[in-house]
């Protein structure tokens, strides 16, 4: 009997022990209401063994007496200090909430590390954009962001007037990308003809100012959706950054500004970020941004999904290390700006409508600037960039831009 009391008395506690930690998972129980199931089950027992115990008593006077109430006491004890053990490990579930997160944040990065390394290594097979010394993203040169201004042979003057307002030259150029980590390039393939008098002009003027990035690419205003994926694969093959720019050549930047609104997003792995819109998809034959395969989006008067305008945008480095990788499947479509948005309509994308790259020339942007809400780009949206921009840049930079040393000032 002494056994049957010391295995009810550990069934019982068990149970006690059971309903405290589905207190967690579920419905709270009451521990008190617990404690008097216990007593109730051990009266009930004790009734029904009491002739047992009496037989017991009268045949064997050597058994040994037991104490009820001691024991009780013990049960009693011993639930409370298991009560208040698992009442405490309550208050810890925020903590533990807090490491996990960062466990994932942790494991985020690493596997965007490991995308970047799969990334160079798959560029290096198919455009042979990387020196084979480079064996990994160790070896990339690190930068904050890499911004590619699209460019083409006939744009000199555009290219000039950018040097000569908001993109730094020379020493300056350098000083930006090693202090700052931000890295500025004029993005331009190659002629139909290698080796012609295009081609050497561009030669002559990388020559004179360093800052060209070259692609292996024909030229064509049908193939920007092919320049835009190369630029990418290229630059990400490159530059180890935390974001990657494209901008035309005819859009005013303050590079301040703009590194300051894409440092807000640095915490997000997959983030694309522009002018949002989603315009019409035009089936109409011979007129400007004609979609051939308007087919694809519906009905006659449906519109694209929702993309950035390719006046300038941004993309985070996984999502540049994914362009990387799947470069030969990646479809083109009519226009640039809905290739790129189509690239990752399908993906965990954070798409953010960033309305300080949006903005108007002036007066649009010096009354904002007037306001102290300087503009990261400035462009006009009837003419997709600033109309006349070679007449017009210097103008929207003096009545526009920030400030020649506040890019200095930023601290990232």
């Amino acid at each position: 009997m002494l056994n049957q009391r010391k295995a009810w008395l550990r069934d019982c506690i068990l149970w006690r022990l059971t309903k405290e930690s589905m207190k967690m998972r579920g419905k709270p129980v009451s521990g008190r209401a617990i404690l008097v199931l216990c007593l109730a089950s051990f009266l009930a027992g004790s009734l029904f063994t009491s002739r047992t115990w009496t037989w017991s008593s009268i045949h064997d006077h050597s058994q040994p007496q037991i104490s009820i109430i001691p024991q009780l006491e013990s049960v009693t004890q011993d639930c409370d200090h298991k009560r208040k053990l698992v009442e405490g490990k309550s208050g810890d579930i925020m903590g533990e909430v807090a490491k996990t997160h960062q466990a994932i944040q942790t494991l985020d990065k690493t596997i965007s590390t490991l995308e970047m390394e799969l990334a160079v290594a798959r560029t290096r097979q198919t455009n042979g954009q990387v020196p084979i010394e480079r064996e990994s993203n160790q070896n990339l040169q690190k930068a904050f962001v890499v911004i590619g201004i699209n460019t083409a042979f006939s744009s000199k003057k555009r290219r000039d007037s950018v040097r000569e307002t908001w993109m730094p030259r020379g020493a300056n150029l350098k000083k930006l990308e090693k202090d700052k980590g931000v890295v500025v390039r004029f993005v331009i393939g190659h002629s139909a003809t290698p080796g012609g008098v295009l081609d050497r002009a561009i030669d002559a003027e990388e020559a004179e100012h360093k800052d060209f990035l070259r692609l292996k690419h024909v030229e064509g205003y049908h193939e920007l959706s092919t320049k835009t994926r190369l630029y990418f694969s290229t630059a990400v093959s490159i530059w180890d950054a935390d974001f990657y720019v494209k901008v035309d050549d005819d859009v005013h930047v303050n590079l301040g500004m703009l590194m300051s609104t894409l440092a807000r997003y640095r915490s997000k792995p997959r983030i694309y970020i522009g002018c949002m819109k989603s315009g019409p998809v035009l089936s109409q034959k011979g007129v400007r941004y004609h979609e051939p395969e308007y087919w694809k989006f519906g009905e006659e008067g449906n519109k694209y999904f929702r993309h950035a305008t390719g006046q300038i945008y941004a993309i985070s480095k996984d999502l540049a290390a994914y362009i990387s990788i799947n470069l030969p499947i990646l479809h083109r479509y009519a226009n640039e700006d809905v290739s790129l948005g189509s690239w990752f309509i399908g993906l965990e994308v954070d798409h953010v409508d960033e309305h300080s790259m949006c903005c108007g020339t002036p007066p649009d942007c010096e009354w904002k600037v007037r306001m102290g809400n300087i503009c990261a780009a400035s462009f006009d949206w009837k003419c997709s960039g600033i109309c006349k921009s070679v007449e017009r840049m210097k103008d929207v930079h003096n009545s526009c831009g920030e400030g020649d040393g506040a890019v200095w000032n930023v601290d990232l």
